[in-house]
């Protein structure tokens, strides 16, 4: 891939490009944006133009950083490791370049120990960091980088993506993806390919279909499945809104072809006669409520056991 090859993010694309070949990029830079926005592509794509590579493969001069998957933050021991990286000097030319995904996990310690290094790397040294949420990152850290802001596609760049991605994709499937990933490309993978996903999207309509018989047990009944989708809370939720707006549309209209799950339309389609436009507003809120709860970090399981018993008390 390259940069004209990427689908959306267009004035951004060009800003980086024009930065880059008058000699005036940045040595730090703050990419941000929703999982599956594209970030990694356009980080990975200044890596090989900085180092002037055509082919898109791993190279010693370009260091690609992640957390550790059974921890949630990225602390102090592995930025010092970056640091040292950081001078060391590059292998095959004079320029290295450091991606450091995740970057909002960085603990207060691990950004503030981050710092000089990030006002002033060694020479040659380029810094991408990849957040999610720039509230995560420190004022300091901020000030210092170049901050790019990815915005979702909108639903011509989504159908061009998609039909480059997916070849031989029905209209009917082209125009389910575009409505469900909301601008997102990343989700795409998931939809289509990701059989934990199809899990989660049968297991958040089955809970909406149980949770208005208001029995106790199934806050015990589901956590198996949030423990072992905890990873992927933002989908859960994600489902969660995507069917609720679909009962409120199917409920007011009853059109089918404007629902976007229409694979679950029979569920859909009950779920309308089950609940009133009050409790699928109210039930929006909750779910609303327990996204903001778990972007501050709350503890995930009394999160859902709360998001259960608030649905069962509308």
């Amino acid at each position: 891939m390259s940069f004209e090859a990427i689908i959306g993010h267009q004035m951004i694309i060009k800003q980086i490009q024009d930065s880059i070949n008058s000699g005036r990029f940045s040595h730090a830079h703050l990419i941000v944006g929703e999982d599956g926005i594209g970030k990694s592509i356009i980080a990975k794509e200044i890596a090989l133009k900085l180092l002037n590579k055509k082919e898109n493969k791993n190279y010693v001069d370009i260091i690609e950083v992640r957390g550790a998957r059974n921890k949630n933050s990225i602390g102090v021991d592995e930025i010092r490791e970056i640091i040292k990286e950081a001078n060391k000097k590059p292998y095959e030319s004079d320029k290295k370049v450091i991606i450091i995904y995740e970057a909002h996990k960085m603990t207060t310690e691990a950004q503030n120990a981050f710092l000089k290094t990030i006002e002033e790397p060694p020479s040659g040294v380029n810094l991408i960091l990849l957040c999610e949420t720039i509230e995560l990152i420190l004022e300091t850290i901020r000030s210092r980088c170049q901050t790019y802001k990815l915005n979702r596609l909108n639903s011509k760049e989504m159908k061009m993506y998609i039909e480059k991605k997916y070849l031989g994709l029905e209209e009917a499937d082209i125009k389910q993806l575009i409505a469900f990933c909301e601008g997102i490309p990343g989700k795409c993978k998931s939809f289509i390919e990701d059989d934990n996903f199809k899990e989660i999207r049968n297991k958040t309509i089955n809970i909406l279909l149980e949770v208005c018989k208001k029995d106790r047990y199934i806050i015990k009944q589901y956590e198996n499945f949030f423990s072992k989708y905890k990873d992927q809370w933002r989908d859960i939720l994600s489902c969660f809104i995507s069917y609720l707006r679909d009962i409120v549309v199917y409920k007011e209209l009853g059109n089918k072809k404007i629902v976007i799950n229409s694979d679950k339309l029979e569920e859909i389609k009950k779920l309308s006669n089950i609940y009133s436009f009050k409790e699928l507003n109210e039930f929006m809120d909750i779910i609303n409520k327990v996204r903001n709860n778990l972007e501050r970090r709350i503890n995930q399981e009394l999160a859902f056991d709360i998001m259960l018993l608030n649905m069962q008390e509308v």
